[in-house]
């Protein structure tokens, strides 16, 4: 029999604190390849300190990181893109006055042959080609790569960060909030996107979204997390609308006289 394969990314009792506040309290989690795993909670669970450990902003005090069953630790986001990770934030961290190209090479230009290159010059015409056809593969357009991803709309700036992420992660892609303030049918266009690039690159996805109608659309799996841990983890279809709710507010806790109280604080109410 061969042995199981390892997870494509494994968090294992990860520790955060900022001064006083404990964002992540031994916080565990686990992404296989090919799947969207849904990361929910109310803010201040923890969820962003954690995509922020996977993603290099934040090294953790304590506990264990593996990508592929290998133990690793990033001091820099530069080291997570390295070992293959991008993360599209909500805010899409795009230049506004550059077009779709030169945001989606920021850093990473393409350079011309020969003595122009060697006197740095970028070679626009490719990066812009790789472009095109990135939003193609994903199935989707924007009307002039030319033009300053500020002129864009919400859906295809979104485009624009997810071509950038899937064109540079080999392993794994985290999506932060991807359709927020985004409407209907923008929103469900970006969760398309998310779906092929997973189906197509069998990329490991982490979707972070307060929308829950979004988590049940798109993600195979999720965790709730809750006071810096995870307090749920199972397959979307073995679970509901309400379960998510009553692990995301705590309320099975208090009903069966839990203890009210995050770190020693009391609640409001408490």
């Amino acid at each position: 029999m061969t042995a199981p394969q390892p997870p494509l990314l494994e968090a294992r009792a990860l520790t955060k604190s900022f001064g006083a506040v404990r964002a992540l309290d031994g916080a565990d989690f686990e992404l296989r390849r090919g799947e969207i795993h849904a990361l929910v909670g109310d803010n201040g669970a923890g969820k962003s300190t954690l995509i922020k450990v996977f993603s290099g902003v934040h090294l953790a005090d304590g506990g264990t990181l593996a990508i592929d069953g290998v133990e690793v630790r990033f001091g820099s986001p530069h080291d997570a893109q390295a070992a293959g990770i991008e993360t599209v934030y909500q805010d899409l961290a795009l230049a506004g006055t550059l077009d779709a190209a030169s945001n989606v090479f920021l850093g990473r230009e393409i350079l011309r042959g020969g003595a122009l290159g060697r006197l740095r010059f970028v070679d626009r015409r490719v990066m812009r080609e790789s472009v095109k056809a990135e939003l193609q593969r994903l199935g989707t357009t924007i009307p002039a790569l030319n033009s300053p991803v500020g002129s864009l709309s919400g859906g295809q700036r979104q485009a624009v960060a997810v071509a950038r992420a899937a064109i540079w992660g080999r392993r794994v892609l985290i999506m932060d909030e991807p359709a927020a303030a985004l409407a209907p049918q923008q929103a469900a266009n970006v969760l398309k996107l998310m779906d092929k690039v997973r189906r197509d690159s069998n990329l490991g996805v982490i979707f972070i979204s307060h929308t829950l109608a979004h988590v049940f659309d798109v993600a195979d799996r999720v965790t709730v997390m809750r006071r810096g841990r995870a307090v749920l983890t199972a397959p979307i279809g073995a679970i509901d609308t309400d379960t998510l709710l009553r692990a995301m507010t705590g309320l099975d806790e208090y009903e069966e006289g839990a203890d009210s109280t995050v770190h020693g604080v009391p609640e409001a109410g408490a």
